[in-house]
């Protein structure tokens, strides 16, 4: 949450959805987040008075620990999170709690739920009521039964990796993580020996078989237009990370990589053009939320010179617009199961931030602002670096103009001024300084080629003793060099 957000939630005082308290006490705490849980979600605020005034609370040396010890003492399983802030020089805990799917929760064998700006114990008409919601409430699709076999579908050696990295995250203790079988009842991914439809998507190998919408479309096109005119295309199916995994590697393989010198340094430092924290964050949010129910529902990675997409067939949950996206919200979890294993993965962190997250990743590498779009599913746009040439200056922009604006570093830009003439590989290896002919092909050259500012001489025979190099029309357009 940012500064600026929290200090406006504390200005709306103690209600149904906040709660302030003086001091952080993790028992408290827990039948909190209990209580909203069970009515609607919202925040609790330690270290502030019930007026509102900034009380601070003392140094809490291991976060992640309380928040593992109090979320073993929620039934079920549950995602919330903590996040600590200084305001006025003084400690802040903000817990963040979203809405439960699967009512009744209790703390310690204990139900609590939110009565107007006061958390009690529920009472006996209030679980019956819940109870009989529960019960007459379609059941999640994530929650249904699959027709995959335990034995015969599941992915074991995936299974146990996850489980592994899981217990090295100290997340969750599984009664016996060497049985396949409890490990999935302990995930809330099986029940009576039978797999439900969020185990089957989180580790089957089969899964598209059953399920044809969770197969996911990657596409690279030549143009900043959809045709049928690309470079590369795949279609990926599996254990849902193994995909997500092969879709990172698609997007790194097809989109090029900056090279820059930071001030002061002598060493160039290679990045990619989209920052790999905001694209995963964008990933792990489209699989998190997507709509799985829809037979004619997917998900897809678009690739374009100008920019990249990913869209799924989800929906914006209800109460979460385009324009809170960029603030932040209380997050409401489509599939909160499939949720739940990537927390424990430790591929989710804060709740609803995810969009804060992205921008700031953005913002961080020179990037415009990144676009969500809700129209029959939801797109999010990153942009690569604006392209604005400069016409009618007689010089030009100057080096570290045009590097800024294209997304290159001054020394990517000397070497493409060099190639306005032909130029063969070992005079653009002197001119750059680089003295490792392979490396320089891959890390230099290719990027280059790909993003359509340099071009071959010869391009049908690539590996040509004789080729050549030139600064493509593109570029001489874009960067303001004309021929002389």
């Amino acid at each position: 949450m940012k500064i600026e957000n929290l200090k406006s939630l504390l200005t709306l005082g103690e209600n149904q959805n906040i709660e302030f308290k003086s001091v952080f006490k993790p028992d408290i705490a827990g039948k909190q987040i209990c209580a909203y849980l069970n009515s609607g979600g919202g925040y609790v605020v330690c270290g502030v008075s019930d007026a509102g005034e900034i009380t601070g609370i003392p140094t809490i040396k291991d976060l992640k620990k309380l928040e593992i010890e109090i979320s073993q003492k929620i039934s079920p399983q549950a995602f919330f999170s903590f996040e600590l802030h200084t305001i006025e020089g003084k400690t802040v805990l903000v817990i963040e709690v979203p809405s439960g799917k699967d009512v009744p929760y209790s703390y310690a064998n204990d139900i609590y739920v939110r009565s107007g700006d006061k958390t009690q114990k529920a009472d006996v008409d209030t679980i019956r009521d819940m109870v009989l919601r529960r019960q007459s409430e379609p059941e999640r699709w994530e929650r249904r039964f699959s027709d995959a076999q335990v034995t015969e579908d599941i992915d074991f050696t995936h299974l146990s990796q996850t489980a592994d990295l899981i217990q090295k995250f100290g997340r969750l203790k599984f009664r016996d993580a060497s049985k396949p079988d409890l490990v999935l009842e302990d995930l809330l991914l099986a029940k009576y020996g039978k797999l439900t439809n969020g185990g089957d998507v989180l580790f089957c190998r089969n899964s598209a078989n059953r399920y044809p919408q969770v197969r996911v479309k990657a596409v690279r096109f030549t143009s900043d237009k959809s045709d049928d005119t690309y470079k590369d295309s795949k279609y990926l199916e599996g254990p849902l990370l193994v995909v997500l995994e092969e879709l990172y590697a698609f997007i790194t393989r097809n989109t090029p990589t900056v090279t820059h010198f930071p001030s002061g340094q002598l060493e160039r430092q290679e990045h990619p053009l989209y920052p790999e924290e905001a694209i995963r964050e964008g990933l792990v949010n489209a699989f998190v939320h997507r709509d799985y129910t829809d037979f004619s529902g997917g998900l897809s990675v678009f690739i374009y010179p100008k920019r990249l997409e990913i869209w799924n067939s989800g929906e914006l949950p209800e109460g979460v617009t385009v324009k809170g996206l960029s603030t932040g919200h209380i997050s409401v979890l489509r599939n909160p199961d499939i949720a739940h294993v990537l927390y424990l993965r430790g591929m989710m962190e804060k709740l609803g931030r995810g969009s804060v997250l992205i921008q700031k990743a953005c913002s961080d590498n020179g990037l415009p602002k990144p676009e969500w779009k809700s129209n029959k599913g939801v797109t999010l746009t990153f942009f690569a670096p604006e392209v604005t040439p400069q016409v009618g200056t007689k010089q030009g922009p100057s080096r570290d103009q045009v590097g800024t604006k294209l997304g290159l570093s001054r020394d990517q830009v000397e070497l493409l001024i060099f190639c306005k003439e032909e130029r063969t590989i070992k005079e653009m290896m002197d001119v750059a300084k680089r003295s490792n002919r392979t490396k320089f092909r891959d890390s230099v050259i290719k990027p280059l080629l790909e993003s359509g500012w340099l071009e071959m001489t010869d391009p049908e025979n690539p590996t040509n003793p004789q080729q050549k190099y030139r600064l493509t029309e593109k570029g001489i357009a874009e960067m303001g060099v004309g021929n002389e």
